[in-house]
């Protein structure tokens, strides 16, 4: 057998055993792995290529090694996913750095991190001033996760004491022109409703490249021609907008007739829509 070939027969059969040995290590995404995970990974790169070029001397050897540089990874990943002594052992522990405000020195120096390490890390999170910083912790992947002090936390509508609705994720029901009617069906849609809606905006199927409808179901859609827009679904604004013009027309008419009894059945009317109002404006409001 020529050596040319040889060696695309090896290099095959080393890469169908790796890929299917690699699915023993987990989905873990790189940004996870630790140093031994990464270390693990270049040695078993190596073993691969020298195998896959004939550079050892006994293939049966080099799989053997292979074969422990892949399953005692993945046994002592299963083992750390049970006993937390090993995962401590496999992943390491995270680091208090900053505590109350505090950076502690001791813990910068134990994990290997200058003050310059420190505040990039920091700059990463968008935190320029370590003095913003209440609590911050290194984790066993190197990375640093950072609270900040409360009055440099982003407002969110609890903090702000407004109630918003719960929604569901978004279905995509058009994907490269093709209609999913998988997905419809989830939503309680159909077709018919669907080319409805394009018909709606004036825009035919094929020329849909992306469209999602949210838990309301208001449709979005993005076209395969970028320099067409299309019109933004405003469902929730004109509900919303049609009740405060109902309650404010109940108003005027309360204030506009003489008659006592008229006059009451404008003021409960309207004071009825400004509770309907409120507790669907978080559903309705933006």
């Amino acid at each position: 057998m020529p050596e040319w070939l040889t060696i695309t027969v090896r290099a095959a059969g080393i890469f169908a055993l790796v890929l299917l040995s690699t699915r023993l290590l987990g989905k873990r995404p790189v940004t996870r792995l630790t140093l031994f995970d990464l270390t693990s990974v270049i040695v078993i790169g190596f073993i691969a290529g020298a195998l896959s070029l004939d550079l050892t001397p006994n293939l049966a050897n080099g799989l053997i090694s292979l074969g422990i540089w892949i399953l005692f990874p993945a046994l002592l990943y299963a083992l750390s996913l049970k006993f937390k002594a090993v995962r401590d052992l496999y992943q390491g522990k995270e680091t208090v750095i900053v505590n109350h405000g505090r950076v502690l020195d001791d813990k910068l120096a134990e994990a290997g991190l200058t003050p310059e390490d420190f505040l990039g890390l920091l700059r990463e999170k968008n935190v320029f001033n370590f003095a913003d910083v209440e609590f911050a912790v290194l984790e066993p992947t190197g990375k640093l996760s950072v609270l900040p002090k409360k009055e440099h936390q982003s407002l969110t509508p609890k903090t702000m004491g407004i109630k918003v609705a719960e929604e569901s994720v978004p279905q995509t029901v058009i994907l490269d022109g093709n209609i999913m009617d998988e997905a419809l069906t989830a939503m309680g849609l159909n077709r018919n409703w669907l080319l409805t809606e394009l018909d709606k905006a004036g825009v035919a199927v094929e020329n849909v490249f992306i469209a999602q409808v949210d838990s309301t179901g208001q449709l979005y859609l993005d076209l395969f021609d970028d320099s067409l827009s299309t019109p933004q679904p405003a469902i929730r604004e004109m509900t919303l907008a049609t009740l405060r013009k109902c309650q404010a027309d109940c108003e005027l008419f309360a204030l506009g007739t003489r008659e006592p009894t008229a006059k009451t059945m404008y003021r409960e009317t309207a004071a009825g829509l400004n509770d309907i109002i409120g507790e669907l404006e978080p559903l309705l409001g933006r």
